[in-house]
This record gives structure tokens, sequence and C-alpha cells, in this order.
């Protein structure tokens, strides 16, 4: 069934672990690079106007923003990694803050990370997807931006990524999006659906 549009609340944003909200909803978190598109994906999804606040400078979020939608599941917009342009105290509480998420927050269901699919997976994209398999936690890879990539680019770069991914056990799939044509909105709807119905449980 598609979704023309799924209603969202924020429910408030976190600096620290200690703040992430106590509540039963299964959790989809975002996870990527500074302005990879967390926000940008998370409102192409919803089709519900600006919930996520999304801004042409990177670093822009730096808490983890929690949302509630209507499908019974919680969006958390984690901040995003590598922008230098913070400090270096700053950039490890952000890193802190999403490790603390991805190993010990108990709600997960699974986790959207982001790679722009205009370059080869960065180092740092690599070591979060190691973080993640190693905390057991079930990802999709979503490769954003693919509207600025011809069509054999785009394929070209999923089976690239599907390749990187294909020996990890959490590893449910990789999926070309665009926040700008909606391309990929279909297949991670219902990710987050079998996600929540809690169908992403290796043997």
């Amino acid at each position: 069934m598609a979704h023309d549009s799924i209603s969202a609340q924020f429910l408030l944003g976190a600096a620290k672990p200690d703040q992430f909200p106590d509540h039963s909803y299964p959790e989809v978190a975002m996870v990527g690079r500074s302005n990879v598109g967390k926000s940008s994906l998370i409102n192409a999804i919803l089709r519900t106007g600006m919930v996520a606040r999304v801004s042409q400078t990177p670093g822009k979020t730096q808490e983890a923003n929690f949302f509630l939608t209507d499908l019974g599941v919680c969006f958390v917009d984690l901040p995003g990694y590598g922008y230098a342009a913070v400090s270096k105290v700053r950039r490890g509480e952000f890193s802190t803050l999403i490790q603390a998420y991805v190993a010990h927050r108990m709600n997960v269901r699974t986790v959207i990370a982001l790679i722009d699919a205009r370059h080869d997976p960065m180092p740092m994209d690599l070591s979060m997807l190691e973080s993640l398999e190693f905390a057991g936690k079930p990802f999709v890879v979503a490769l954003t931006k693919c509207d600025k990539l011809r069509d054999s680019d785009v394929e070209a770069r999923t089976e690239q990524v599907r390749g990187v991914v294909s020996q990890c056990r959490f590893a449910i799939d990789v999926v070309a999006t665009s926040a700008s044509t909606g391309l990929g909105r279909q297949s991670l709807i219902g990710i987050i659906k079998r996600a929540r119905d809690n169908q992403f449980t290796p043997s």
C-alpha cells in the first residue's frame, strides 16, 4: 500500500544519552556524514512538510531528534559525523552520542545508514557500518542524492555497496534514494514496517 503522507510529531532533542526518551515505541534511526541528507530523507519519507530541520550548513543537527509517526514508529535523526568546522570537543560529543545510541538503545529496530551515492564510501562510513554490525543492529544502506547521477552510475554504486556489506549478518539491503524525486521511498517504508514488526531478527 502506498503512503501519500505520514504524520509525525517532534518529541524531543537529546544532547546526551541520559536525555533519550523513555518509551516503548520501536525506533528507526538515521545516521550518516554531515550534509549527506538525513533530515531531507526523513522529510521525503513523511511527505508532511519540513518536519526535520534541513539546512545548507553541514552539522546543523547537533542532537538526536526523536519524531513519533503514525506508523507506530519513532524516527531518530542522529547528528552527522565528520564535520570538521565544529570543535574537536563537539565532534567527540557527537560521536559519543551516536555510539551510545547505536550500542545501547534497546528500542532500535533498524538503522538507516546514509551514504552519498556520488562518492565511494569513506572510511568513516565503513567504520559506522562496522559499528552497526558489531552492535548487532539491523541496518539498511540508503544511497542519497541519486538524482544527481546517471541511472547506470546509480546501479554501479548500488552493486558496489552491496558487495561491501555482503558478508554483514545484519545488513538488510542497499537502497538507492533521492529526497528530490522520491526514489526509494516505498522501499524504505516497507523496510520500516518490517522493522516495526520485528522481522529482522537474524537466525
